[in-house]
């Protein structure tokens, strides 16, 4: 029978364990899931629905088992660089990071299918495209691609999801027309966070070891350029893009609040692109992708949608002072 010493220990290992998990996962980068889904449900010219919810739960499994993959991949190279990470330090076992993955895979598929068969069939590209990278294409010049094309089928399952209706759950993998319009509508915006995703992978590939100011400076290019975009009007026919001009006036506020919280730490990487600076610009890099997909949802004339996805960045913001988002 343990006594109190004995409870206070037990309660202080479940509170070290969590803090592993959280970790290990990323807890905060979370945040930045969500709004993949809404921008496609957005960019599909549809109101979110519950089969959208189940998007954002499939996105948030497989970026789960991204995250978990990812360190249970580097274990090796974490034991020389990141030490302090939890399965080279002894926190978590190797064996259940790589369960956990599984795991998390296997319940992101599952959720996918529960909104239909060609809901299905973008999770499993996008579980496929989230296995590569991390057991191979992560240290190849095909990985920053492999990356944003992650982020993007992410938006696109969203697009998928909400745009799916109630018998395609029992129908074919091909989508109905609906769906394969949503699916061309999304595109642009699928483009666009992908571009954006890609370019902050490119920087993270030299967070541990830092590199040339070449790098962040393009990035900081990028960024630029992606803002700008945001912002022009679409020469698509048919409902969506700034329907109204306080879906500009927001959409403009919000690509300057993308823009704001990227640039700042890619110029000071630029100046000094030690590892220190490397990871801040990755970690605001990461950040800025909520702004990005609240722009997204604005430019597509889903205001709401567009706030909704904004709110989640304070909470970010909050949770990445506790864990760490790289």
């Amino acid at each position: 029978m343990s006594g109190p010493s004995g409870g206070a220990g037990n309660a202080a290992g479940a509170r070290s364990a969590r803090a592993a998990w959280a970790e290990l996962l990323r807890l905060p980068a979370l945040f930045t899931v969500p709004g993949d889904a809404l921008a496609g449900a957005a960019a599909a010219a549809t109101r979110p629905n519950s089969r959208t919810l189940l998007a954002i739960c499939s996105s948030l499994c497989l970026y789960e088992a991204g995250m978990a993959l990812n360190d249970w991949a580097d274990r090796h190279e974490d034991a020389a660089e990141r030490p302090h990470r939890p399965l080279p330090s002894g926190r978590i076992r190797p064996t259940a990071a790589l369960a956990a993955a599984g795991a998390f895979t296997g319940a992101g598929l599952s959720l996918a299918a529960c909104a239909g068969r060609p809901t299905l069939a973008v999770a499993t590209s996008l579980a496929a495209t989230v296995w590569a990278y991390d057991l191979g294409l992560k240290r190849t010049p095909a990985g920053p691609v492999a990356m944003a094309a992650a982020r993007g089928l992410d938006l696109l399952l969203g697009a998928t999801a909400s745009t799916s209706s109630r018998t395609s759950r029992n129908a074919g993998t091909i989508p109905a027309p609906r769906t394969a319009s949503g699916l061309r509508r999304a595109l642009p915006s699928a483009a666009l966070l992908g571009a954006h995703t890609l370019t902050v992978t490119t920087v993270s590939r030299r967070e541990t070891q830092g590199g040339a100011p070449l790098v962040p400076l393009t990035a900081l290019a990028t960024t630029t350029a992606l803002a700008r975009l945001l912002t022009r009007p679409s020469t698509r026919p048919g409902p969506g893009v700034f329907a109204s001009p306080s879906d500009l006036a927001l959409c403009t506020a919000l690509a300057a609040a993308y823009a704001t919280t990227a640039a700042r730490p890619y110029f000071h990487a630029a100046l000094n692109p030690s590892p220190p600076l490397t990871q801040r610009a990755v970690g605001g890099g990461i950040r800025a992708t909520i702004p990005l997909q609240a722009a997204l949802s604005a430019r597509s004339g889903a205001p709401v949608t567009a706030l909704l996805t904004a709110a989640l960045a304070p909470l970010a913001g909050r949770f990445a002072r506790k864990v760490s988002v790289t």
